[in-house]
């Protein structure tokens, strides 16, 4: 059973989530020097995959180039850099929603139909605890996990 962690990265904070067996074992916002210390002597997962940030044709600001130097930091912490899935936004829209518009509410119920209900703390769900930016780092994980049990409809290649 393969274990995947997940992240989707800012420039400050990072969201991230554990994925083993078709659901979400832990997830949390955590600051990037601490998921930077994670990934360098905690793991425990088999997989990383992050988002990656792609070109859309428009100008992107300072934020936008910190956060491409956290991805890069992130796959260079992981044991093995050359395995680690770069997942582009736009195909976890795709993989997720089946559609490139997808806006976080529409990914954050795809995901509940996909997986299961939040719940409450009295009567937990699949997906209770996870808050802000742990919902795309769980796009992200589905993604990589359903891309890795059928590689043919793969379009994201390990970078």
């Amino acid at each position: 059973m393969t274990t995947i962690l997940a992240i989707d990265p800012g420039t400050e904070q990072s969201g991230w989530c554990y994925f083993r067996n078709g659901g979400v074992t832990l997830s949390g916002v955590m600051d990037n020097p601490g998921m930077l210390g994670r990934l360098s002597c905690q793991v425990v997962a088999d997989v990383l995959a992050i988002e990656m940030i792609t070109s859309q044709g428009m100008p992107v600001g300072q934020t936008t180039f910190e956060t491409c130097v956290w991805i890069g930091r992130f796959k260079q912490a992981w044991p093995r850099p050359e395995e680690v899935l770069l997942i582009p936004r736009h195909a976890v829209k795709m993989h997720v929603c089946n559609h490139p518009r997808a806006k976080d509410s529409n990914i954050r119920q795809a995901l509940i139909d996909k997986l299961g209900r939040v719940g409450t703390k009295a009567d937990k769900g699949p997906l209770y605890g996870v808050t802000s930016h742990a919902w795309a780092a769980v796009a992200v994980a589905v993604t990589a996990a359903e891309q890795m049990r059928d590689p043919l409809s793969s379009k994201t290649k390990a970078a």
